[in-house]
């Protein structure tokens, strides 16, 4: 391979880069970004970026002296795939011609239909994202996050530090459910409660009202939640709009073995676009998790390079964290495919909990609220090989 592109520029985009050179690959890399910015840190965005505790030069996510003799081609989107001529075409009219390929295009956030063009109302997925909602959060007053998982878990405790009124909008009746379980999530998202955040559970938005300026959100159960801010945190679509004439197989992203590769030969994918193959579970699944961006990339690296004749090794099972209202909850592994969940260490009520996940008598994930050692002592467990 005389030329490799790596089409996004956020973090499993970098770490896609990082391992070619890593693994001795010395020639052309091309490195495009959808946005203006170089690779920066996510997950700060919705806690210390938002509270406004640290600045943008914090999230960078290259070091000073880091140079991996990449040309960047930043601030501009692909648009298509031609598999024929293993070219990329950009939005700007220009193309990326390369041997292979590293799809990191990442996931954009879902929308409310019906706000566009109503100010007050933000998602989270950007650093320009969090600029904006940084910037009207500093002017306090009442806040409305639409879905209660993790990232607007992590608005609505970082609102409330700032001295906001929050209200959560969830329409399932539990929130986090779907990553924790019914009765974790039940526990977890009781630190809403605790702090005075006001829960709605079980209702689904019906619209939002306001001329200019959203004022208050419309719940499908006829009640009316007014609001002067309203964030939008109902989960995220891959961006792989771009491929659906390419021939890459696409479902709920795309569509990946265990190592990365795609149905295309000299195209691999990681980061938020990928739906791999998982052996642990027999099933794919498209992992949204900063460890995975940052862990993944080598093995299909590694897959791009050796033209697929490497034999695949079973990714480690997702891992995440999250930081709530002074509380760190940290997960590992598949909670859907449980069948008891039990407390091993800590209380529930004192929202310090060690809980472990089995199928038939074997750990399949672990919940930790405050248990860093303890978790971590579980994590290596389940991080052993098959």
């Amino acid at each position: 391979m005389r030329t490799v592109a790596v089409i996004g520029a956020s973090l499993a985009g970098l770490s896609a880069a990082r391992s070619l050179r890593k693994q001795g690959y010395d020639g052309r890399l091309i490195v495009v970004g959808d946005e203006p910015h170089r690779p920066y840190d996510r997950p700060p965005l919705s806690k210390e970026f938002l509270a406004g505790t640290v600045g943008e030069a914090d999230l960078a996510l290259e070091t000073d002296d880091e140079d991996l003799r990449a040309e960047w081609l930043l601030g501009v989107r692909a648009a298509g795939f031609d598999h024929t001529r293993r070219a990329v075409r950009l939005d700007d009219g220009r193309e990326v011609v390369a041997d292979g390929f590293v799809l990191a295009t990442g996931a954009a956030a879902r929308t409310l239909p019906g706000s566009e063009g109503l100010s007050g109302v933000h998602v989270l997925r950007t650093l320009d994202d969090a600029r904006a909602l940084r910037e009207e959060l500093t002017r306090g007053g009442r806040l409305v996050v639409i879905g209660g998982g993790f990232v607007g878990a992590e608005v609505a405790s970082t609102a409330y530090a700032l001295g906001l009124d929050v209200t959560v909008v969830e329409a399932a009746p539990t929130p986090l459910a779907g990553p924790l379980g019914e009765s974790m999530g039940a526990i977890v998202s009781a630190l809403h409660a605790d702090h005075g955040v006001r829960l709605l559970c079980g209702v689904g938005v019906k619209g939002l009202s306001g001329e200019r300026r959203v004022e208050a959100v419309l719940l499908e159960d006829g009640r009316t939640v007014p609001a002067d801010i309203v964030v939008v945190g109902v989960g995220a679509r891959p961006n792989v709009e771009w491929l659906e004439e390419s021939g890459i197989a696409l479902d709920n992203g795309v569509k990946c073995g265990a190592d990365g590769r795609t149905s295309l030969a000299g195209v691999v994918a990681v980061g938020d676009c990928a739906n791999w193959y998982d052996p642990r579970t027999g099933a794919h699944r498209r992992v949204e998790h900063w460890t995975g961006a940052l862990e993944r990339p080598a093995a299909a690296v590694a897959t791009l390079l050796a033209g697929g004749a490497v034999e695949p090794g079973v990714p480690r099972p997702p891992y995440f964290w999250s930081d709530q209202y002074g509380v760190k909850i940290q997960f590992v592994g598949h909670a859907a495919g449980a069948d008891s969940v039990t407390v091993e260490e800590g209380a529930p009520d004192d929202r310090n909990v060690l809980a472990v996940y089995r199928r038939t008598g074997r750990p399949v994930a672990v919940l930790g609220m405050n248990q860093p050692r303890l978790f971590t002592r579980w994590r290596k467990q389940l991080n052993a090989p098959l």
